[in-house]
């Protein structure tokens, strides 16, 4: 997960408008018309059948036809679900906005993934076959013994799940369907959940991976597509990487406020991934020795990710989807930080102010406005049907997580939980506590 950087590089208006200036208009007009409205139709409709079809060709009957999609995944759809089920909606708006407040270096968060993902199908998949397990508490049980442990994990990746994971993703997806189309926010929760709730509780992990798959092409498609618009409207690579360091906003004092230049002016070392051990906000010593360590909990270790990886046909399959996933994990830089960057600079005064009544003014809070960097380009920069499209991109990486995650916190709780209150309980019994306690969150969120 990434969350951008607060006031630290946030935005401002001209001069010219510091008056008392009304509230702007709200950019969620902007989306209301024939063309964005039927993409995003089709979207939902692409989604819906994706769902179904993987619905009706999959045994959903037994533990592992619904947990583990009948262990039958050919490695594509595999690597497209590991990579949709990472990539959310705060990647668009967090890992965007904190390329806009500090550079490219945010993005080592990603590619250290790609180290990751080869060591998850090399030696721990072929660990966690070989025990025959389907969650990683259940792993823990039989490597050490005895159920406390299987317990405590359980209750510990429900709770990471549940109230970080999901509210996280909910809070980053708000900011863009608000901004996009001026929804209620509950009411635009309440009908995204209650889609995935159709899929996710009947079809199980079948359903989830095959919709990942549509929705990495629809995110890798729009993303492109907007990061072509932004290169060509920033006059292409040389001329992005001068406009950036001058991306200063033109309104630096008020309020009373005596604001030290470094939390507007972007910083030196802004194209620099590896950064000084003392004064930089992502020291390299951090980058080698402290960000494996995290990446390896959650790309070999975490529920979400793993469950994938067991319902492959074979370790060939696992392989090549880790492989392809970890390929899929050198895009962000170009997907997602350099357009966060470049809209900084097309919109320097409202990403990068540091005042903040000039902040409240642009995006209605006052810590930093650097979070609305890439839905803001979207909206201004996209034409109509394309802003669908992105919107759609949007909409897709919030859904891929949250039907991932969902996913995977019933198994963890029918496997490891249910059949500790319920030793005896049939295979039918497991299923329905799990279809249950997977609707049980969603509504919840709801």
């Amino acid at each position: 997960m990434n969350i951008a950087l607060p006031a630290a590089m946030a935005g401002t208006v001209s001069p010219s408008t510091m008056t008392e200036t009304p509230e702007p208009p709200p950019l969620s007009d902007r989306i209301q018309n024939a063309a964005d409205i039927s993409v995003i139709v089709i979207y939902f409709l692409l989604v819906m059948a994706v769902g179904l079809w993987a619905m009706l060709r999959t045994n959903r009957g037994t533990v592992g036809g619904f947990f583990l999609a009948g262990r039958d995944v050919a490695w594509w759809p595999m690597g497209a679900s590991l990579f949709a089920s990472n990539i959310g909606s705060n990647h668009y708006v967090g890992l965007a906005g904190t390329g806009a407040a500090s550079g490219v270096a945010t993005v080592t968060f990603e590619w250290t993934s790609s180290v990751m993902l080869p060591i998850l199908g090399w030696i721990f998949v072929p660990i966690y076959i070989k025990s025959g397990v389907m969650t990683m508490p259940e792993y823990l049980k039989k490597r050490f013994g005895g159920e406390r442990l299987q317990v405590y994990l359980s209750i510990l990746s429900l709770f990471v799940c549940v109230v970080l994971l999901i509210s996280s993703d909910m809070f980053a997806g708000a900011i863009f369907i608000k901004l996009a189309l001026g929804l209620d926010l509950y009411l635009a929760i309440f009908v995204l959940l209650a889609m995935t709730a159709v899929y996710t509780i009947t079809g199980g992990l079948a359903s989830v991976i095959y919709t990942d798959t549509l929705q990495t092409i629809i995110m890798l498609i729009g993303s492109f597509i907007l990061m072509g618009f932004a290169f060509n409207e920033v006059g292409g690579y040389e001329s992005f990487t001068e406009k950036y360091m001058n991306a200063i906003p033109s309104v630096v004092e008020g309020d009373n406020l005596t604001i030290s230049a470094s939390c507007y002016t972007p910083r030196e070392d802004s194209f620099h991934i590896f950064r000084d051990p003392v004064t930089g906000d992502i020291p390299w010593p951090g980058i080698i020795f402290g960000m494996p360590i995290t990446a390896l909990w959650y790309w070999c270790t975490n529920q979400v990710i793993v469950q994938r990886c067991l319902s492959g046909k074979d370790m060939s399959h696992v392989k090549a989807a880790c492989i392809m996933c970890a390929y899929l994990k050198l895009l962000p830089m170009f997907l997602m930080v350099m357009p966060g960057m470049i809209s900084r600079i097309l919109y320097t005064d409202k990403v990068a102010c540091v005042v903040p009544s000039e902040c409240v003014k642009h995006c209605g809070v006052d810590v930093g406005c650097t979070n609305y960097a890439y839905p803001t380009m979207v909206l201004e920069l996209m034409p109509q049907g394309l802003r669908g499209l992105m919107l759609s991109v949007m909409l897709a990486s919030l859904m891929s997580s949250l039907t991932s995650i969902f996913n995977s916190a019933s198994t963890l709780f029918a496997i490891d939980l249910y059949t500790k209150v319920r030793k005896q309980a049939s295979e039918k019994e497991i299923l329905i506590a799990g279809r249950h306690v997977c609707g049980m969150f969603e509504n919840n969120q709801e």
